[in-house]
């Protein structure tokens, strides 16, 4: 294991992460986070420098819809359904006085 995390490090961590941590979970910390790190070192000794650079695994396409209006202006349907109209617009009961 080539990169060991040194207590300060393990100390700074818990304190970012507000975390209040036993010395065994820091032990057991330290050991992932080392093993973390070598396996990063693993993966940068491969050679990608013909793999085009990606954002998301699967192709990304715009899915949304055109903003069309469908309906347009149905006001008088749309009325009908109020319990009272007033110069067009929906009347209702007062509920602030």
């Amino acid at each position: 294991m080539a990169n060991i995390i040194s207590d300060e490090t393990m100390e700074y961590v818990g304190i970012l992460a507000k975390l209040e941590l036993s010395e065994e979970e820091k032990e057991q910390a330290k050991s992932d986070m080392g093993k973390m790190l070598d396996y990063i070192d693993k993966l940068n000794e491969l050679d990608t420098s013909n793999v085009e650079p990606m954002s998301h695994v699967f192709p990304v396409n715009n899915v949304f819809r055109e903003d069309v209006v469908t309906n347009g202006d149905d006001r008088e349907n749309i009325l009908k359904n109020a319990p009272g109209v007033k110069e067009g617009a929906f009347k209702v009961p007062k509920t602030v006085e």
